[in-house]
């Protein structure tokens, strides 16, 4: 006899296998949650490269005005190098709709929260976007971090069974800077369906980035590898294994990347760091990601790095 947990997960197969056969629902419009770097990066990319207009929603005047200034200037630069033309800069602006409310989302098709990694507050945000925003409309993360799953689970208002909404939540997890970075990890929750993942991807690719699929498994791909990178060099330094500068250049210099991975730590910001280390540490119960103590130290002093002023260098 099938228990309660089999006949779930034998539904949810049957699910995602009959969403396989549509095809990826097309993006018209696109709402970004957040107006902080990421959330003001992918706005600008997806008016930019895959030109639909961009409803960019931070309960925050002051981060808004803040967030287009930048965009403002992002443009001018792209003109003054020929990257585009002033046409087009004007064109990709016009397509930027800044809002208070996220009432305002109701008639995105494609939804990205890029909210700080409070898990609180995500699972607060897909709650009430699983009630504003048109049933179709795909629901999508940049956690860098977080479960998607749970995430997904946030959206049910406490029927597990109804998967109408967490079907359609994914994570597109974009590396900053986003203007810059082609990778863009896809992350699919166990609720996910098919032509949600197949809709994240294709959009993606939209925008002019490289998509990459991962598990919903603590940390992904990108930060399952690169933070316990970043660690274990804070981890030499703090052991006096080589100092500042000679890590950064052996890594520079010995295996080509364009920065060391303590200047790298500093423009990621120390405190995200710490935070994706106690992720991984608490998620998986294994020690090879114990958060460095120099690392959690220099978080505690307020030396975050390049945002703060002072990290590893100082700026």
């Amino acid at each position: 006899m099938f228990s309660r947990q089999s006949l779930r997960v034998s539904n949810q197969l049957r699910s995602f296998s009959s969403s396989a056969l549509r095809p990826a629902a097309e993006v018209k419009r696109l709402g970004v949650i957040g107006a902080g770097q990421m959330g003001l990066g992918i706005a600008l990319v997806a008016a930019t490269k895959a030109k639909v207009p961009v409803t960019l929603v931070d309960s925050s005047q002051a981060s808004l005005d803040k967030g287009l200034a930048f965009a403002d200037k992002l443009l001018a630069k792209d003109v003054s190098k020929q990257r585009i033309t002033q046409d087009q800069a004007d064109a990709a602006r016009a397509l930027l709709t800044p809002s208070t409310t996220i009432d305002s989302l109701d008639s995105a098709d494609f939804i990205i929260e890029a909210v700080p990694e409070i898990p609180s507050l995500k699972f607060e945000i897909f709650a009430k976007l699983a009630q504003i925003a048109p049933k179709h409309a795909i629901l999508a993360t940049n956690t860098s971090s977080i479960s998607i799953t749970r995430i997904a689970a946030s959206t049910t208002a406490g029927n597990p069974n109804d998967t109408s909404n967490s079907s359609r939540v994914v994570s597109t997890h974009f590396m900053n800077p986003v203007p810059v970075q082609k990778g863009v990890e896809i992350i699919s929750g166990l609720q996910t369906s098919q032509e949600t993942l197949d809709t994240a991807v294709e959009f993606c690719k939209r925008m002019g980035k490289i998509p990459s699929i991962s598990a919903d498994s603590p940390g992904f791909l990108a930060n399952r590898i690169l933070m316990p990178y970043i660690n274990e060099a804070i981890i030499c330094l703090e052991t006096k294994v080589g100092d500042r500068d000679s890590i950064d250049a052996i890594m520079k210099n010995g295996t080509n990347v364009p920065m060391g991975p303590l200047q790298l730590a500093d423009f990621i910001g120390l405190d995200t760091c710490l935070a994706i280390m106690k992720v991984l540490y608490t998620e998986t119960g294994d020690s090879k990601y114990r958060p460095s103590v120099l690392l959690k130290n220099m978080v505690d002093a307020g030396w975050l790095g390049k945002k703060s002023g002072k990290g590893f260098y100082d700026y």
